[in-house]
């Protein structure tokens, strides 16, 4: 297989190229949490850029629980055209385009003003950042139903916006992965205990999400394939959810790892296991590979084509990038006219682990804002410049994000 080869996907819907535009987390938002004209014209770039599929960064399913402020929601049809306008815009030059689909649980900061739930009463373990998250609520049946509601009428909207599927996340310790991780999900009854139980809450949000969305239209899953800290989510275990995810009608599975604990999704494992310096988790998807029914791709340091090209050669069809199309967003363009273009960030060699994961992602945004407001990216950007510019643009965001709950009057229940 060539990276530049087609890929039918088990509905039969078609990726013109093997290279996907990985999710990153753009916190551009417009004042009603759509998608704004930044956003957009950064998705312009992408799609200009020849990657065969695009995958948004986290899209919420529910206003009141984000992944950081600035964040898209989508929960109801109030904003859909400007969804609309930019599944067009993603779509423009023959790319598929999908929405990631996500709930934060407890990785939702506390300076938003939210109570947060999660599978347990667990708190996150960052050492002196751990005060940045509050202690979740844990989640009783209606909440748990209500966030499969949720996620299949943000599938069903999508799919009416123009999008060409979704990646449900399931990953990077978010609500799903949560529930997958016996670290996090401490319950003992039928969400809780055996792998079984831990893993019906993605299996019933991918069934949910496919109930109400055409065949044609994509399902996919984001999934860890370990959490990289001893006693979590183990490989095993992951091999065990795709067996079941392989009896639904899921279209790909995207395989990533880490958490906030633990980012191994920066290649930073923390159970003591070395990932690769590129394709971080190329090995785990060798295995996976042999009992997949569905396409596998894997996400995770790529930003070389011999690198892109091995991830294809091992039988997995897709290689995601992140980071090095935030640096060069024509790079598969670049890459099918025989330039070699290998983009990368400046080394961040910080002592202190959860600063440095801060300091890459800041890092990352530095140059998403740069390329939605039509500039070059700067590879060398300092990184602790990025993280102070990315801090007082949180606050801002913070901020308005309060002023936006205070306007629809939503709160969550009482804790």
């Amino acid at each position: 297989m060539n990276l530049f080869d087609p890929l039918t996907l088990p509905n039969g819907a078609i990726i013109p190229n093997r290279l996907a535009k990985a999710a990153m987390e753009e916190n551009m938002a417009d004042a009603e949490h759509a998608p704004s004209p930044r956003l957009i014209r950064l998705y312009q770039a992408w799609a200009e850029g020849g990657a065969g599929l695009l995958i948004s960064g986290n899209v919420m399913i529910d206003g009141r629980a984000m992944t950081g402020p600035g964040g898209v929601v989508l929960e109801d049809d109030r904003q859909l055209q400007r969804f609309r306008q930019w599944a067009q815009t993603g779509r423009a030059h023959g790319a598929r385009f999908w929405l990631q689909l996500n709930h934060p649980g407890r990785q939702m900061p506390a300076n938003l003003g939210q109570p947060t739930w999660a599978p347990s009463a667990v708190a996150l373990a960052l050492g002196n950042m751990s005060r940045h998250f509050a202690l979740p609520r844990a989640m009783d049946d209606g909440m748990i139903a209500e966030v499969i509601q949720r996620f299949a009428s943000s599938a069903r909207l999508a799919e009416q916006a123009g999008f060409d599927g979704v990646q449900i996340h399931a990953a990077h310790g978010y609500l799903l992965s949560q529930f997958l991780s016996p670290l996090s999900n401490q319950r003992s009854d039928q969400w809780g205990g055996t792998l079984d139980n831990r893993a019906r809450l993605l299996l019933e949000v991918v069934k949910a999400v496919r109930a109400v969305v055409s065949p044609s239209f994509a399902v996919a899953v984001k999934l860890n394939s370990a959490d990289f800290q001893r006693g979590g989510f183990s490989a095993e275990d992951a091999r065990e959810v795709l067996l079941r995810l392989n009896e639904l009608a899921v279209d790909l599975v995207e395989l990533s790892g880490g958490s906030y604990e633990a980012p191994a999704m920066q290649g930073d494992a923390r159970d003591g296991r070395t990932l690769a310096r590129e394709a971080y988790f190329i090995d785990f998807a060798r295995d996976l590979h042999a009992v997949a029914r569905m396409p596998l791709m894997v996400t995770g340091g790529i930003r070389r084509q011999p690198v892109a090209e091995q991830v294809i050669a091992s039988g997995v069809a897709m290689a995601g990038i992140g980071t090095a199309l935030a640096l060069e967003p024509h790079l598969p363009r670049h890459w099918r006219e025989g330039r070699d273009s290998a983009p990368a960030l400046r080394p961040i060699t910080w002592r202190n682990k959860v600063l440095a994961s801060l300091g890459n992602m800041a890092a990352v945004k530095f140059q998403l804002r740069r390329l939605s407001r039509g500039k070059a990216p700067v590879p060398q950007v300092a990184p602790g410049w990025a993280l102070l510019l990315q801090q007082l643009a949180t606050a801002r965001q913070a901020r308005r994000y309060r002023r936006w709950m205070e306007q629809r009057g939503i709160s969550f229940p009482a804790q």
